[in-house]
């Protein structure tokens, strides 16, 4: 039985090694949901794209939206244009199967966000590494995917959300929470994640530290991790502890929500080395910060988020700006 959903899948590429397994994977979607391709890539690769994708699949460009997250334009055409209310976006990388979309997606009946668990397969090392930051996430909270299932109607009732954020997906769930949207986190639902090429994931190293500037108290705890680390240097049981604390709460993240079912028990190991790099790369981008904020395409990008209560009152006065139109 098809779904009453649409999945949109904002892409930007550049090589397209990775096509024929996308298509391959979007041929199974499309039996599912209605599927479009939200595409911002040049011009020969979006005739590449269009040529190749399978029938059924809707390609569009992507229209203008404020501000300079190629991605955020691409989930608004998606949005805009999409032929149902309920809504799975996914970036390129996200593989969902058939129990984990409809789980998703049925969830919204209740709600107007969900956010699932993402979890890598294959899992080379680097994978196994950022794996810790997941279960950390867990452990303190809840972990931010590369894919959220909305209803429509409000994200566009709220005006759309900021394309001028680095961290778009908590852009967007902050903007759903303003505009008085329930939230899930679906923490039980795994859904694939295909790891990033070792490249391009350690280019994101500085990105993604970045992206705690919307979540200042946890920016915090990273810059003194390094401190703390160095003034233990000559105290290995002192350090030793730290270390094991670290894999400690790792480990109460894989256990939490039915975790022990997505993740190895070797996973909570690798959480000192993604704690560890953070430390640095926390520092890193404080620089980046100074300097004007950190590279994103081909320029900068100074805001990791809005926070929660600006985009609050920005509600409330769009709200009472309607009410008297």
């Amino acid at each position: 039985m098809r779904l009453d959903a649409e999945y949109v899948l904002p892409l930007r590429w550049a090589d397209d090694a990775g096509l024929a397994e996308l298509v391959g994977y979007l041929t199974g979607v499309r039996d599912l949901v209605d599927v479009t391709v939200v595409d911002g890539s040049e011009p020969e690769r979006f005739r590449a794209h269009a040529h190749a994708l399978p029938a059924g699949v809707r390609h569009l460009p992507a229209e203008p939206w404020p501000g300079h997250n190629g991605k955020v334009a691409g989930v608004m055409t998606g949005l805009r244009t999409a032929r149902h209310d309920r809504v799975v976006l996914a970036d390129d990388d996200v593989r969902y199967d058939d129990g984990a979309l409809r789980a998703v997606v049925g969830m919204l009946d209740a709600a107007d966000l969900v956010r699932p668990q993402n979890v890598f397969d294959p899992a080379p090392w680097h994978a196994r590494w950022d794996t810790g930051r997941s279960l950390l996430n867990r452990a303190l909270g809840h972990d931010y995917p590369g894919t959220l299932a909305v209803r429509r109607s409000l994200v566009l009732d709220a005006g759309g959300y900021d394309g001028d954020v680095l961290f778009e997906n908590l852009e967007l769930i902050r903007t759903v929470r303003a505009a008085g949207g329930r939230v899930i986190a679906a923490d039980r639902i795994g859904v694939v994640r295909r790891p990033p090429e070792l490249g391009h994931f350690l280019r994101q190293r500085v990105r993604q530290a970045y992206d705690d500037f919307a979540q200042p108290a946890r920016l915090v705890a990273e810059l003194a991790v390094l401190p703390l680390a160095l003034a233990s240097a000559r105290r290995p049981r002192r350090l030793l502890a730290g270390v094991l604390a670290v894999v400690a709460l790792a480990e109460v993240g894989r256990r939490r929500a039915g975790g022990r079912r997505l993740f190895p028990a070797t996973a909570s190991l690798w959480a000192p080395a993604w704690l560890a790099e953070r430390a640095v790369c926390a520092w890193l981008a404080v620089g980046a910060r100074v300097r004007g904020g950190v590279r994103y395409s081909d320029g900068r990008l100074l805001r990791a988020a809005t926070p929660l209560r600006v985009l609050r009152r920005r509600h409330m006065h769009r709200s009472a700006a309607q009410a008297t139109t």
